[in-house]
């Protein structure tokens, strides 16, 4: 095994914002990273923006072959039934052909990553300061059974008074990814904790 390849949803359309939003993740992936690394494998983190430019990149590398691990980490989109795994979840709600990759490559951020950000309600309100309104925030331990709607009308709720103003993607994420705990994330998140365990084992084992 030489390397780690890991193509995620997100960043937007300008070069900048994608790293920008690559820099968070990788901040917050970097448990991972640093496995990598202690095993001499070479890590990389892409921002493809859209989520159809994420899987075709993912589907091109995991196409070439070679001896490396190919991830794909895009949102769900919606709520994934007990009985079914991130690749079903993609065929069935993007139409795309998964049969080319393994089950342990293909995770999801569930329903979106605003999921993972309002995991961590400390990191939030140290982020956004006065006025922050975490009493506004999902209170459920699993937040993936939240709404993708409901966690994004949360989270504009928590911070519209704040000097930063409503969260925005673009602005903010980045910086909060890399201040979120990812234990508490794990902890309400089960599909972090997938990626987490599952890509930790495939490190260990190359």
């Amino acid at each position: 095994m030489s390397r780690v390849a890991i193509y995620m949803e997100g960043g937007g359309r300008s070069r900048d914002a994608k790293e920008v939003l690559r820099q968070g993740m990788d901040t917050l992936l970097q448990p991972l990273k640093e496995a990598a690394r202690a095993k001499a494998l070479h890590w990389k983190l892409v921002a493809c923006g859209a989520r159809n430019e994420a899987f075709r990149k993912f589907r091109d590398e995991v196409g070439k072959g070679g001896d490396a691990i190919i991830v794909l980490l895009v949102d769900a989109e919606g709520p994934i039934p007990a009985d079914r795994g991130p690749r079903q979840h993609l065929q069935s709600r993007d139409k795309w052909d998964m049969q080319f990759a393994d089950e342990d490559t293909v995770h999801l951020m569930v329903q979106s990553m605003e999921a993972w950000i309002v995991a961590d309600p400390d990191a939030l309100s140290a982020y956004y300061g006065q006025n922050f309104n975490g009493n506004a925030l999902p209170k459920r331990e699993n937040l993936e059974m939240a709404p993708k709607a409901d966690v994004a009308r949360a989270l504009n709720r928590a911070t519209e008074r704040t000097t930063k103003r409503r969260y925005k993607k673009i602005k903010h994420a980045s910086d909060l990814l890399k201040r979120i705990d990812v234990e508490k994330v794990k902890d309400r998140c089960p599909h972090c904790a997938r990626l987490f365990d599952v890509i930790g084992r495939m490190i260990d084992a190359a």
